[in-house]
């Protein structure tokens, strides 16, 4: 410690929606709490979540809720017990947002935006003391914390320290996975991989003309993942919730395949393709007996073709080619970051005592689907308890 830093209760470095949750926790027990923020606003990657509809979570029974965090750690289903998502919706309405649930479980706040929740959370946090520093990139972190800050750098003493600084995509928004360097004597660390990611296709030019258009109402099977859903056809490839959803298998050496007719029994759609007429193109026969929707029918083409052997097998289950990864800085999330295994049950670490971790940091996945915030909210406050059981 020198003789400048300036010593208060707890430090959250990373004001995204773990660090901010962890600082309203702390507050609330009665500790003075500076969070920073590298960036000049926070919660940037909460922010853009918001624009296309913030979905906090997921209504649907416990169990299969957890499931989505297969393989879940021990640490993180505790913390999902503690602040599950019917807690995620008390909270976000103690916020005074109107909440709804759509159709597919998903839960947003009515005005589908992230913004008003964010200012509301901002302005509790400050009531309660909390101060919030702005364009504070962590240069080193020891005994104190040093900063790189637009009036020069700055030091800190606190009694306990939160690190919330998200995981390795995004980089724009603040979240670049940079800081392994700086906690990687502290904890141990997995390897950073993409995780709700689009894949990269190379077309032929006979499908840039369904550029844009949805794939709805299929099965995508990718490993041990399953969903049921939609897609985009983009000019790079395959975006969307169903992709997403299941790029965990692909991530893990898979194959993709995908159902185009997930209704349709292989006894039924037998039947019906022996009774296409003999002069009836391909193309006329799918469309009427099958009313398969010209995008479904330009993926056949791409990856089984007109003279398929087993027309039934590529419409129940059509393998995508030669389909990659984007890069991981255009991913929702990762995996990969600090293993609970170098951690306490209240997040942390084992060899450096007053040191916890929480949110994207942390090495777990899931898909899109209110599961990713869920998740970072209650890791941040599973942190925050543990800070105060820590200064107690």
């Amino acid at each position: 410690m020198t003789a400048t830093s300036e010593q208060i209760d707890v430090l959250v470095v990373g004001a995204g929606p773990a660090g901010l949750m962890a600082a309203e926790v702390i507050s609330g027990a009665g500790f003075f709490v500076v969070v920073t923020e590298a960036k000049p606003s926070p919660a940037r990657k909460f922010l853009m979540a918001g624009k296309s509809g913030l979905n906090l979570t997921k209504d649907e029974p416990f169990e299969e809720f957890l499931s989505a965090y297969d393989p879940l750690h021990p640490y993180l289903r505790s913390a999902l017990k503690e602040f599950g998502p019917n807690d995620v919706v008390s909270w976000a309405e103690g916020l005074g947002q109107e909440m709804f649930t759509g159709s597919s479980g998903r839960v947003f706040p009515t005005v589908m935006k992230a913004s008003p929740l964010l200012r509301a959370w901002l302005e509790r946090l400050s009531s309660r003391g909390v101060e919030l520093r702005r364009n504070w990139r962590m240069t080193e972190l020891s005994e104190t914390v040093a900063f790189d800050t637009s009036e020069g750098e700055k030091t800190i003493a606190p009694r306990a320290i939160v690190l919330a600084l998200g995981g390795a995509s995004w980089a724009r928004l603040g979240s670049s996975g940079a800081w392994t360097e700086q906690v990687e004597r502290f904890v141990d660390l997995a390897p950073f991989a993409p995780s709700n990611v689009g894949l990269t296709v190379d077309w032929t030019p006979h499908m840039e003309r369904h550029f844009g258009k949805p794939v709805k109402g299929v099965k995508l099977t990718c490993g041990r993942f399953e969903t049921r859903g939609e897609f985009i056809i983009s000019k790079r490839g395959l975006e969307g919730s169903g992709i997403y959803s299941v790029s965990r298998g692909f991530r893990d050496g898979a194959k993709l395949r995908v159902d185009l007719l997930p209704d349709w029994s292989e006894e039924k759609l037998k039947k019906t393709l022996i009774q296409r007429k003999t002069k009836e193109t391909l193309t006329k026969f799918l469309k009427r007996a099958l009313r398969l929707s010209p995008e479904k029918i330009a993926l056949l083409m791409e990856f089984a073709g007109p003279q398929s052997e087993d027309l039934s097998a590529a419409l129940k289950g059509l393998e995508i080619e030669g389909a990659k990864f984007r890069p991981m800085d255009e991913a929702i999330s990762t995996a990969g970051g600090v293993r609970f295994e170098s951690l306490s049950d209240h997040l942390e670490a084992l060899r450096s005592p007053g040191l916890f971790f929480a949110g994207e940091m942390l090495d777990w996945d899931a898909p899109t689907g209110g599961y990713l915030l869920t998740a970072c909210l209650a890791s941040g406050r599973l942190a925050g308890r543990g800070v105060i059981a820590s200064l107690a």
